[in-house]
C-alpha cells in the first residue's frame, strides 16, 4: 500500500479491483480522491496506477477487520461496498450447498456489516457529510429461481442499509451526519465474475459496462449525496439513473433445470 497526499479527500472501495466497484473507484480517483481498494486481486489495466490497494479476503473476518482499521485511521469522505459472491452457478435450493450459502453470507452481508461498523466513524469525521454507497441488485426485488442464497443475502444487505439510512435521517433534510445511497444496474454487467459463469463465445454486446456507474460516483463525490440520502437508484447503460420507486428493475431470472445452472 503506497502513500498518497494527506490533504486529499479519501475514499474506500471494498471489492473495487473489477466490476462495478472498479467503475466507482476509477471515477472517484479521476475526481481527485485518494482511493484505497480492498479486494483479493489487485486492480490492473488503464488507470490502476491511480488506485491504492490492500489485499483482503472478505471471508477472513480478522483480515477484513485489520484492513478496515488501516483504511479508517483518518477521515473518509466516501465509501463504496461492491464486493459480491454470486455463487458458482445458478442452482435450485435443493442443489445448493451449505458452504456456498456461508460464502454468500460472508461476502454479501457480513462483509457489508463489517465495513459499516469500521468506517462509519471515519465518515462522520469528514468535513462534509460522508457518503456510503452500497451496490445493490435487482434480486432484492425479483428473487427468482436458482438464486436463493444470492437473493437472500443481497436483500438482507439492502435492508441493513435502509435501516441505517433511517437512523441517520433528521428532521432537517440535508443535515445528515452521513448519507447512505444504494444503486443497482438496470441490466447484466460485463464483469469478470459474470464471464466466469458464461460459455466461450458468449455475446456480451447487450451487457452494461462498469463505467456506467461513473456518472453517479462523480455526482456523489461532488455533492456528498445531497438529496439522495436513503435512495435506491437504478443505473442504466448510458449512466443515467432513476429511483426504484418509479420503476422496478427488470428481472434477470430464467427457468433453471434441476441440477444445472449458469
Amino acid at each position: 500500500m503506497t502513500a498518497h497526499g494527506h490533504n486529499r479527500r479519501r475514499a474506500l472501495v471494498v471489492g473495487g479491483s473489477t466490476g462495478i466497484g472498479r467503475g466507482v473507484a476509477q471515477a472517484w480517483a479521476e475526481e481527485g480522491l485518494d482511493v484505497l481498494v480492498l479486494s483479493r486481486s489487485a486492480p490492473s489495466g488503464p488507470g490502476s496506477d491511480r488506485l491504492r490497494w490492500l489485499a483482503t479476503d472478505l471471508t477472513d473476518a480478522a483480515q477484513v477487520s485489520e484492513s478496515l482499521a488501516l483504511a479508517a485511521d483518518q477521515p473518509l469522505h466516501a465509501v463504496c461496498y461492491s464486493a459480491v459472491h454470486y455463487g458458482d452457478r445458478r442452482a435450485l435450493f435443493r442443489d445448493s450447498t451449505e458452504a456456498e450459502w456461508r460464502r454468500q453470507i460472508d461476502v454479501n452481508l457480513h462483509g457489508l456489516w463489517l465495513t459499516l461498523s469500521r468506517t462509519l466513524p471515519a465518515l462522520r469525521r469528514a468535513d462534509d457529510p460522508g457518503v456510503f454507497l452500497g451496490v445493490s441488485s435487482e434480486v432484492v426485488y425479483n428473487a427468482g429461481p436458482g438464486r436463493s442464497g444470492y437473493a437472500a443475502s443481497k436483500a438482507a444487505g439492502a435492508a441493513l442499509l435502509d435501516s441505517l439510512a433511517q437512523e441517520e435521517s433528521t428532521e432537517a433534510p440535508g443535515a445528515e451526519a452521513l448519507r447512505v445511497v444504494q444503486a443497482l444496474p438496470a441490466g447484466m454487467v460485463d464483469t469478470p465474475g459474470i464471464r466466469r459463469r458464461r460459455p466461450d463465445g458468449f455475446d456480451y454486446s447487450t451487457y452494461m459496462r462498469p463505467e456506467s456507474f461513473a456518472p453517479l460516483a462523480r455526482e456523489l463525490s461532488a455533492t456528498a449525496g445531497a438529496g439522495l440520502h436513503g435512495a435506491h437508484l437504478v443505473v442504466d447503460g448510458a449512466g443515467a439513473w432513476y429511483p426504484v420507486s418509479e420503476r422496478l428493475p427488470v428481472s434477470q431470472s430464467r427457468a433453471i433445470p434441476s441440477g444445472t445452472g449458469s
